[in-house]
């Protein structure tokens, strides 16, 4: 275990580092949003510490360009996970944020770093049916009228600017889920569990059942609840993202 002292954060990360911890799990958003997806979520888990990853050209990294594609993402990720991979670390990615999480587990490999000992998918059909996503065809009065409801359900009134810039974030990152490709499955290094969410209207369970060929051990878990229950960090979802210690 390294030190107890917290280390300064990059801008990828909202958390400076703690050395307190055992494990890590790495948090990747879904499309249009960044990090604050998981500000209700607990700064650990047990013995693992949490840190969501804030990308590229929102909320307080709003003015730094934009990903542009989830290849861009990936590797630029890597350096930064580098110095924070002194623990075993897990990944959970919910929504398009499964994809990139996996795409991120590929290239540690190529590079033959320290990959994560378990990588969690939620909500999300395997890269190769990525082109599926509901979200690549609604309009955009459509998108506007989803952030407003998602804004709601967590019992904020949503103001008009902050939707247009919301806005403008989810279109950004829906064009680079638009050009994403994976038509051959690369097999991670590590477990793969795949959440369901009992009550999504989009993804049933079979259509999450192509992760089986992302990896030797696929498991899949049922989780209470629908796809944007995940924000409140319900207790069943908390327990199985510790499951790999």
């Amino acid at each position: 275990m390294t030190s107890g002292t917290a280390t300064a954060t990059s801008p990828w990360f909202v958390r400076p580092q703690s050395g307190d911890h055992r494990a890590q799990l790495f948090c990747f958003p879904y499309s249009g949003s960044g990090a604050s997806a998981f500000s209700a979520w607990p700064t650990d888990i047990d013995d693992v510490e949490v840190s969501p990853v804030q990308f590229p050209g929102r909320e307080n990294r709003l003015a730094a360009p934009h990903y542009g594609t989830y290849d861009n993402l990936a590797a630029s990720l890597v350096e930064q996970l580098v110095p924070r991979s002194d623990r075993p670390f897990a990944f959970f990615g919910h929504c398009a944020g499964a994809l990139t999480a996996y795409e991120t587990a590929v290239r540690l490999a190529e590079r033959d770093l320290r990959q994560p000992d378990c990588l969690f998918v939620s909500g999300q059909p395997a890269p190769h049916d990525a082109s599926r996503d509901r979200m690549l065809t609604v309009t955009e009065s459509e998108l506007r009228a989803e952030l407003e409801s998602v804004v709601r359900g967590r019992g904020i009134e949503p103001r008009p600017d902050m939707t247009d810039v919301g806005l403008a974030v989810l279109l950004r990152d829906l064009a680079a889920a638009s050009e994403y490709r994976r038509t051959e499955p690369v097999v991670v290094g590590c477990p793969i569990v795949v959440l369901h969410w009992r009550d999504d209207p989009d993804v049933s369970l079979d259509e999450l059942q192509g992760w089986r060929q992302y990896a030797d051990s696929v498991e899949f878990q049922v989780v209470d609840g629908g796809l944007h229950d995940f924000l409140e960090a319900p207790e069943k979802l908390l327990e199985l993202l510790t499951s790999w210690r």
